[in-house]
């Protein structure tokens, strides 16, 4: 068998009529009691009434008894003679003497201290009055059944309608949970329809706050993840187009050269196809960690040691020793910047493979400054304005000797973005002469 579904409306339905009732039950109870004291200041002020009526009439007739009588208890006439015969009641002297009893009174319901006030037996409540001018009490005992049957009776009368209420009370609490729970049915609908081909956002007209902010929340996660599977997709495609001609270079230079006996030439092109391959391999990495959803660090960046560190890498390669040169600021105007230092260091690294590779063996700079600015520039031809508004773009290919371009640069603007730095293009530079500049403005650390 199934086992039944535990929903949330369920849980609330149960929960507001425990609580419901029980507060019911609560206020019922002090009600009750209430209500009780109530009852009883009633009855005991009538009980006090009473005993002042009788006090009177009592000692009326103990002193209208014959003389001879004073030994014997008088026994109160039937209510003919005297109406509230009907209250129990009796006359004592100090010494607990009866003088007088009401009939059918018996004196076990008086059997109570003999002090001026109120006392209780097991059954009565007994009211006890002292003459203010002769030494006699009169006691008069009143039932406690009939104060706990108007008690009872008020407590039925509240609870009756609790019990007879509370079935309809659930059925409309589980009518408007339903209600106000539809909502949070169309947010898990609309959830459970998002799936790899469909991240859009989630837009649901007139849900609570609550549900809002969760509706907000998934809907930065779609994002994230939105933006993680594409991501996914520009690595594959960007592999598939960038190391698909390297491997054809590299299998058809190994074909021939086990067809021509391992040609000297032959081997060396397909080392070089290979090296190829890693490179565009290490750009296709450093693009997709660029573009991850992962959060780069926020830290103060040392620009000065940032391009040391970069320029030493390419200094222990001959063919860049010579053509590569660093223009530091002198340290008491150096601006730190905020940044990942790593990522950082992955944009000038393209910016400066770019510059040695395109720049037709002219000279290559990297400059730090003025603020927290990086720049690498290049004294090469230069590109014509048409081209340089599309060297961002991957996989654009103006002519054959400027391949590549665009994923350098790419990388560059993605690590830009991620910084909220500015990246400019300008050929020729601002200050004259030829070739490409490329600057980097980054925020300043506080």
């Amino acid at each position: 068998m199934n086992a039944p579904r535990d929903t949330l409306a369920g849980r609330l339905i149960r929960t507001l009529i425990l609580w419901v009732g029980g507060v019911w039950l609560a206020c019922v109870l002090g009600v009750v009691w209430y209500v009780g004291s109530e009852i009883n200041y009633n009855f005991d002020s009538e009980l006090v009434e009473v005993s002042h009526r009788l006090l009177d009439v009592a000692l009326e007739h103990v002193d209208q008894a014959p003389p001879g009588a004073g030994s014997a208890t008088l026994v109160i006439p039937a209510p003919n003679s005297f109406p509230e015969a009907d209250v129990p009641f009796q006359l004592t002297t100090p010494d607990s003497r009866v003088l007088a009893r009401s009939a059918g009174a018996e004196p076990a319901q008086f059997d109570v201290p003999l002090a001026p006030g109120f006392a209780n037996t097991p059954a009565w409540r007994v009211y006890t009055l002292r003459h203010p001018a002769r030494d006699v009490f009169l006691q008069v005992a009143d039932p406690l059944r009939e104060r706990r049957e108007a008690v009872n009776r008020t407590l039925v009368g509240l609870i009756v309608p609790l019990v007879a209420v509370l079935p309809l009370l659930a059925l409309l609490l589980q009518r408007i949970a339903r209600r106000e729970l539809h909502a949070l049915d169309q947010l898990a609908h609309e959830i459970s329809l998002r799936d790899g081909q469909q991240l859009g956002p989630i837009a649901l007209p007139a849900l609570p706050h609550e549900l809002r902010s969760v509706e907000d929340h998934v809907n930065r996660l779609l994002q994230r993840l939105s933006g993680a599977l594409d991501v996914e997709r520009a690595l594959a495609a960007n592999a598939a187009h960038e190391l698909r001609t390297p491997l054809a270079v590299a299998r058809l230079r190994l074909q021939t050269a086990l067809e021509h006996g391992l040609a000297r030439s032959d081997v060396q092109a397909a080392l070089q196809a290979l090296q190829t391959l890693s490179h565009r391999t290490e750009k296709l990495l450093q693009l997709s960690r660029a573009e991850s959803s992962a959060p780069l660090a926020r830290g103060s960046v040392d620009l000065s040691r940032l391009a040391t560190t970069v320029a030493q890498e390419f200094w222990q390669d001959e063919r860049a020793a010579d053509r590569l040169d660093l223009v530091l600021p002198a340290p008491h105007e150096a601006t730190p910047a905020l940044g990942d230092f790593d990522a950082l260091a992955i944009a000038l690294r393209n910016l400066v493979e770019n510059a040695l590779h395109y720049g037709a063996g002219s000279a290559v700079e990297i400059r730090v400054g003025p603020g927290a600015q990086l720049a690498v520039r290049d004294h090469g031809p230069g590109v014509v304005p048409d081209q340089l508004a599309t060297l961002q773009q991957r996989h654009v290919r103006h002519n054959a000797s400027r391949t590549g371009y665009g994923l350098g640069l790419s990388i560059v603007a993605t690590i830009a973005h991620k910084h909220g730095a500015e990246l400019t293009l300008a050929s020729p530079p601002p200050d004259g002469g030829t070739g490409l500049e490329v600057r980097l403005l980054l925020q300043p650390a506080a």
